[in-house]
């Protein structure tokens, strides 16, 4: 058998097309929480139902995870703080924000600064969601020092509306981040080999719709007659 990470306890487990609903997102609760998923990804529409369903904050199952400012954060900063704001008093554990692309397109750190570090102060581990496929190098060294600098706890190669997460975003945030934030890779992510490769260049987290596939993947490669599970 090919020696493959312990997968489940390094993926979100992400419902975010908005042409879902509650069933979906009921669904989505009990697939990590059957597989031992490391969160849930959603948009804080559906907070409250699933702080229902996955339980109380703080247990030992999936964190509850919600988007912020999501998919282009392209929004007043004040409204993003808001959206903060209630997702951690709806019970986000963690929250998922994307920054504000127009300043970095106009090189302004302090105004990207000031829209990330009121949603830092809250208190809960924050992964800034950055486009890396489509950022130049210069606004994309930018991006990542000025999060670092307001405390993100992870750095996020992008939405998965964009391009697929690759190994060269991964190990190209690694390069940059020193250390001083962890990567989450996110997009595309829809096989073994693709998700064992994203955590061999250094991802920590692993954010993806496809979670129970990439799960039944492993389990049939565990149990084949070539493999047989120990």
């Amino acid at each position: 058998m090919r020696d493959l990470p312990d997968l489940a306890p390094l993926i979100d487990h992400a419902l975010l097309d908005p042409h879902q609903g509650r069933e979906a997102v009921l669904r989505c609760c009990d697939e990590a929480r059957h597989f031992g998923f490391a969160g849930v990804c959603l948009a804080s529409r559906w907070l409250p139902e699933a702080r229902e369903r996955l339980g109380p904050s703080g247990g030992r199952g999936p964190r509850l995870v919600s988007v912020v400012g999501f998919p282009f954060g392209a929004v007043p900063a004040e409204i993003k703080r808001a959206e903060a704001e209630w997702a951690a008093a709806t019970g986000a554990e963690e929250l998922d924000v994307v920054p504000d692309f127009g300043a970095l397109a106009d090189g302004d750190s302090s105004r990207f600064c000031n829209d990330l570090a009121p949603i830092v102060e809250l208190g809960l581990p924050v992964k800034v969601i950055l486009e890396v496929g489509r950022l130049s190098p210069a606004a994309l060294e930018l991006a990542v020092e000025a999060s670092i600098d307001v405390g993100a706890a992870m750095l996020k190669t992008g939405s998965g509306f964009g391009p697929a997460a690759s190994v060269e975003q991964v190990k190209l945030l690694r390069q940059l981040a020193r250390g001083r934030a962890a990567v989450k890779a996110s997009g595309g992510i829809s096989s073994l080999e693709q998700a064992a490769a994203l955590v061999e260049a250094g991802a920590s987290r692993l954010g993806t719709s496809r979670g129970v596939a990439l799960m039944q993947a492993l389990r049939q490669e565990s149990s084949s007659p070539a493999n047989p599970v120990p």
